[in-house]
């Protein structure tokens, strides 16, 4: 039988994960053993590398791999939009299938990718560019299809987790423990596209799709990121009995009018304040967690490390694994497409207007600490018919105090008008914080 042959995109990190598995079949599934390494293309032939591959494979012409007729699949792990996305339509079109880890490209030109693999009858498959080592791309294909899925939420940055479980578990403050985070090579020397938010939007957005059947936007996700998160915020949050994480939400719109052409999705980045008792809550450190809910399934969890040379290789291989099963089995690969696994966009889907999301909310307010004040800010979320959960007042001093609100789900738009009139009362000093809260 002959031989599916591989060609690799790169060799960092995740490419010699990749790689290492390939070369080493032993105690692995029999599908590895039919797998060949045909060609890897790198920036740099004399980089010292962790393992050892023959010099006659290795090429610094990526279009190489693309053009080889001896390669069937073809494993982008170079990262970055271009040249990533040019030399993946290139191999679709080759008639090559295609595994990506590359969350960036998917999230911002999935669609356009998708609707070409499907015009030349191949494969595109990206389970290692959400939550690395954690299976959750399939399954919201393939084992959960027949669910009504409504939310998907998760802690999909293992940086940021990192940083947030030292801060609420330590009391250490965010640039000390960002320093930790570098030192340790969970964060990078420029740490901006996790520490702002943009990696958790990008996965989102993919998982978006996935979820609820089209492609959105990824440029109207709103994101915050815990940058701008000061450490009072997470002690307050612990005392009322929530810890901290940076979430990724994605909620199908409960309303929805039969006439509606595009699903409108409420889709977020935000600290979002986790009840203690909340699955999301116990999960630490660089761990990743995507809670999904749906029905009739209900509620399910998928956690497990979300970065890092083997978890993610092993979701690759994964990957190349449920094509070359396939292909083995059929010569005519085209013609055989599992509808499936190349999951197909079914319904048009959009981001809803930030100010139509709606959500529970955590706000501290610095007001001056005189009677009525509390029962100030509460008259106004009332007339602007907010419901509040709780209210309490910390660190009274003479001259001020902090006053910490969490609402009961409302629409943003609301609040935002709520905040205005608040920022007007001459006994508010200023709006410190606003965060969601599940």
């Amino acid at each position: 039988m002959k031989k599916i042959g591989i060609g690799l995109l790169g060799l960092g990190t995740v490419g010699q994960g990749v790689a290492n598995i390939i070369s080493n079949p032993n105690d692995r599934h029999p599908l590895v053993g039919e797998l060949e390494l045909v060609g890897v293309a790198v920036k740099n032939l004399q980089k010292s590398r962790d393992i050892s591959l023959p010099e006659s494979i290795l090429t610094t012409n990526a279009l190489e791999i693309v053009n080889n007729p001896n390669i069937q699949i073809v494993v982008e792990v170079i990262g970055g939009i271009e040249p990533a996305r040019s030399l993946i339509i290139e191999a679709i079109r080759k008639g090559k299938s295609v595994v990506t880890a590359n969350k960036a490209v998917i999230a911002r030109h999935g669609e356009e990718i998708a609707n070409e693999a499907k015009a030349a009858g191949v494969y595109v498959l990206i389970e290692a560019a959400v939550g690395g080592g954690i299976p959750i791309i399939e399954p919201l294909k393939q084992s959960l299809g027949g669910n009504q899925i409504t939310k998907v939420s998760g802690i999909i940055n293992g940086t940021t987790n990192y940083i947030l479980s030292r801060m609420d578990k330590e009391g250490a403050n965010y640039d000390e423990v960002l320093k930790d985070a570098q030192d340790l090579g969970y964060a990078e020397a420029d740490p901006a596209a996790d520490v702002e938010g943009a990696d958790a939007a990008d996965k989102i957005a993919i998982l978006s799709g996935l979820a609820f059947g089209g492609a959105i936007n990824r440029a109207d996700i709103p994101t915050t990121g815990i940058n701008q998160l000061q450490s009072i915020d997470v002690n307050y949050a612990k005392e009322l009995g929530y810890a901290i994480k940076l979430l990724a939400i994605s909620e199908k719109d409960k309303i929805e009018s039969q006439s509606q052409k595009s699903q409108p999705l409420s889709v977020w980045v935000e600290p979002t304040l986790v009840p203690e008792d909340h699955p999301l809550a116990g999960v630490n450190g660089v761990n990743n967690a995507i809670f999904v809910e749906g029905n009739p399934i209900g509620q399910v969890m998928f956690f497990g490390p979300g970065a890092g040379s083997g978890p993610t290789a092993s979701a690759v291989v994964a990957d190349i694994l449920n094509i070359a099963g396939i292909q083995l089995m059929s010569e005519d690969k085209s013609s055989n497409l599992d509808p499936l696994l190349s999951a197909k966009s079914w319904r048009s889907c959009h981001v809803a207007e930030q100010q139509e999301i709606s959500k529970k909310n955590y706000i501290r307010l610095i007001a001056e600490d005189t009677p009525g004040v509390i029962g100030q800010i509460g008259t106004i979320f009332g007339q602007r018919k907010i419901s509040i959960e709780s209210i309490v007042q910390f660190d009274a001093s003479e001259s001020e105090a902090e006053i910490v609100v969490i609402t009961h789900k409302i629409k943003q738009g609301f609040l935002k008008d709520a905040l205005l009139d608040i920022k007007n009362l001459h006994q508010v000093k200023r709006i410190a914080a606003t965060m969601g809260c599940l």
